[in-house]
């Protein structure tokens, strides 16, 4: 039981610094499938993230919010926990959950980036002050466990004994769910391959036939951690080995189009079913069911979220050997990772591919289960562990 007055919810206080896509889901998921809590919530926009994950409890410093009493503090990756705590001396005692979407430690830095140990000296902090850290995806927390080693090796001195395994004692693994919606029926996962003749109806509710053009499914942030510039390697060597394909790009675009998609867009005009991003949830997940195989090109990847929706939908994954997806799929799923030899490994990705479009044979792949990751078999996971945390018992 909760160790709280029977009159009322316990209150808890989820602190979101950097509102992105997937961090605004996962709260407003945990959220709303948590009614026995009572939910407070501060967010800030996902811009200028140095910023927002070095000044976010400056921004934050005069919330009314925070000079409340609170049960649980939830807060996200990017939020500077221990400034936090020290501005608001009320919140010092305050049981705190850290929840990793992503660690610093493991971000690729990009050309255009200041180079700055600062984010990563917010995560660590953070984690340490936090009662739990929460990650999602064993990749996300060996990652980021590995890279505090390596810091600790760099520093001159000073570093408290233990730290390390401090840390791994109060870490567990607990992903984002996939919205239980996403998931295909059985009647249409039995129908995702007819026969020959056979009309395929995807939940946008056009009929396919199977020898119709295989649907390539490429969702992720347009940026260059995502790997554009491989999936442009890869859809020019299918072209170059003359396979039937169709292509579904989607993903949240920002002022500047990587150049490797606009020459996409020029290139594959002729096949693309979709550019852009999806208006709504809807029509997201109607692009994912109408899709045969989901496409991940990624440099960087703690959970690959928008591949299980897809695998989910009943795509077949198509994945890089590196990052969470070995975690998550079996090997014949992934690629090779060739490092910079984009060439070589665009095309292990397109034999991976062209046996799916040749509709038959051993080395077609059928859909993977992905049922664990669900929303029904992950909240009442959350509810345990808010409950721990609360309690003490975390």
């Amino acid at each position: 039981m909760l160790n709280t007055p029977s009159f009322r919810k316990p209150r808890i206080l989820l602190l979101s610094a950097y509102d992105a896509g997937s961090h605004r889901r996962w709260r407003e998921q945990v959220v709303h499938s948590q009614p026995e809590f009572e939910w407070h919530v501060l967010s800030l926009s996902p811009r200028f993230f140095r910023w927002r994950i070095r000044g976010n409890a400056l921004t934050w410093l005069n919330e009314p919010l925070l000079k409340e009493a609170w049960d649980l503090l939830l807060v996200t990756s990017m939020v500077d926990l221990a400034s936090i705590r020290g501005f608001h001396p009320n919140l010092a005692a305050t049981p705190a959950l850290l929840y990793m979407h992503e660690n610093q430690f493991a971000y690729p830095a990009s050309d255009d980036q200041h180079s700055s140990v600062d984010p990563q000296m917010v995560n660590l902090y953070s984690a340490i002050a936090a009662d739990a850290v929460v990650f999602n995806s064993e990749w996300n927390q060996r990652s980021f466990l590995n890279g505090i080693q390596k810091l600790f090796r760099r520093l001159p001195d000073g570093i408290p004994q233990g730290t390390l395994e401090r840390l791994t004692g109060k870490s567990c693994v607990l992903p984002v769910p996939i919205d239980d919606h996403a998931f295909i029926n059985e009647a249409e996962a039995g129908r995702r391959y007819p026969e020959p003749g056979e009309h395929l109806w995807g939940n946008d509710h056009q009929p396919r036939l199977c020898s119709s053009p295989l649907r390539i499914l490429w969702a992720a942030r347009w940026e260059y951690d995502k790997g554009p510039d491989r999936l442009l390697a890869i859809l020019q060597e299918l072209d170059r080995r003359a396979v039937n394909f169709q292509v579904c790009i989607l993903g949240e675009s920002f002022r500047k189009i990587p150049e490797a998609l606009a020459s996409i867009r020029e290139q594959f005009s002729h096949r693309l079913v979709q550019f852009g991003y999806a208006s709504s949830r809807t029509q997201y997940y109607g692009w994912l069911g109408s899709a045969d195989v989901i496409l991940s090109t990624a440099l960087h990847e703690f959970q690959g979220l928008a591949v299980l929706e897809a695998v989910a939908a009943g795509c077949v994954p198509i994945a890089p050997e590196r990052e969470v997806y070995p975690e998550l799929f079996a090997p014949e799923y992934l690629y090779p990772d060739c490092g910079d030899d984009i060439p070589a490994e665009a095309a292990y990705a397109a034999a991976l591919i062209e046996n799916q479009a040749a509709g038959t044979g051993p080395k077609r792949l059928t859909v993977p289960d992905v049922q664990r990751f669900s929303g029904g078999a992950l909240m009442p996971k959350y509810k345990a562990l808010l409950a721990k945390t609360i309690t003490g018992s975390a």
